[in-house]
């Protein structure tokens, strides 16, 4: 049913639609750190925008094919995130949050460093050319984008299903849950919290890729630290703990930024942040464990009748 609203939405609703897709991947990384393992990031938006960035660059300065582009940008997100969960990972729960924020805020303004400005086009960003749809595809560039998002969401959550599902699974659940049970049994648990962090930052990259080519533009300022709180509510209200919280959360996320949007056009006087922290407290007084959380629920209240 996805994959057909290319043949009845015109590109601006599919272009917003692809939007969720991205944030979707993003939530599924996070969710994987956050919601299985048990680990709190306040700086994914860094991974995010490395991905975009990485992106970016090859495709405006290195002529790499775009939709190629972004498993390379998901891999330069795995390898910030393992050089990056080295040293925090031994941190406490406090202190890991303190540091992966510290990261969210300094990694975007690196791009606007005098060494790497060539490259990044400092505070003026990278804008990508008009785009052509490969292969011969007789579509509009955003109605190709918007079935390779999905074909790419699916793929991800396929792959975190499975992990989730398997070995590794149940080793970070059970650190989650028991981390002195868990090292007992012989559960490396440094390696197994690193593997999850890489593979979270990987599916950041990734969406930080799908989101540059959506938008044909990068610019330090599309990554700030609210990008990263942004993420938590997203899995807050999607469902911490299920893959299927991430597709909610990243429904909600894009329809409060048009709510946001329009309250702030017609009452300027309001911030942004308040906007966002009322629908925060009021979806999660209305469902406390998320959507996803209210909907099992609700689907496990009609089979009991």
């Amino acid at each position: 049913m996805a994959a057909a609203l290319p043949l009845v939405l015109d590109d601006i609703r599919l272009f917003q639609l692809t939007n969720v897709l991205v944030y979707a991947v993003a939530l599924l990384g996070l969710n994987l750190l956050v919601g299985y393992n048990g680990q709190i990031s306040l700086g994914h938006g860094a991974f995010y925008a490395v991905g975009a960035y990485v992106a970016a660059i090859l495709v405006a300065h290195g002529g790499v094919a775009h939709w190629l582009a972004v498993p390379l940008g998901g891999l330069a997100g795995f390898v910030a995130g393992a050089l990056a969960g080295l040293p925090i990972l031994h941190l406490g729960q406090m202190h890991l949050a303190m540091a992966t924020f510290a990261l969210g805020a300094v990694i975007p303004k690196l791009a606007q460093h005098r060494t790497v400005e060539t490259w990044t086009g400092g505070s003026q960003g990278i804008a990508l050319d008009a785009l052509d749809v490969p292969f011969g595809l007789p579509l509009s560039f955003d109605q190709w984008w918007y079935l390779f998002t999905l074909a790419t969401l699916a793929v991800l959550l396929m792959l975190a299903s499975n992990l989730m599902r398997g070995r590794m699974g149940r080793a970070v659940v059970a650190i989650r849950d028991q981390p002195v049970a868990a090292e007992t049994l012989g559960i490396r648990t440094t390696r197994c919290k690193l593997t999850v962090f890489a593979v979270s930052a990987l599916y950041a990259g990734v969406a930080g890729a799908l989101a540059a080519v959506s938008i044909r533009y990068v610019a330090p300022g599309l990554f700030g630290t609210f990008l990263s709180f942004a993420f938590l509510i997203g899995i807050a209200v999607g469902g911490i703990g299920s893959l299927a919280g991430a597709v909610y959360g990243a429904l909600f996320l894009q329809l409060l930024q048009f709510g946001a949007g329009q309250v702030a056009h017609a009452v300027p006087a309001v911030p942004l942040f308040a906007i966002y922290g009322i629908a925060l407290i009021l979806s999660l007084h209305l469902a406390p464990d998320g959507i996803a959380g209210f909907l099992a629920r609700m689907t496990q209240s009609r089979r009991d009748r």
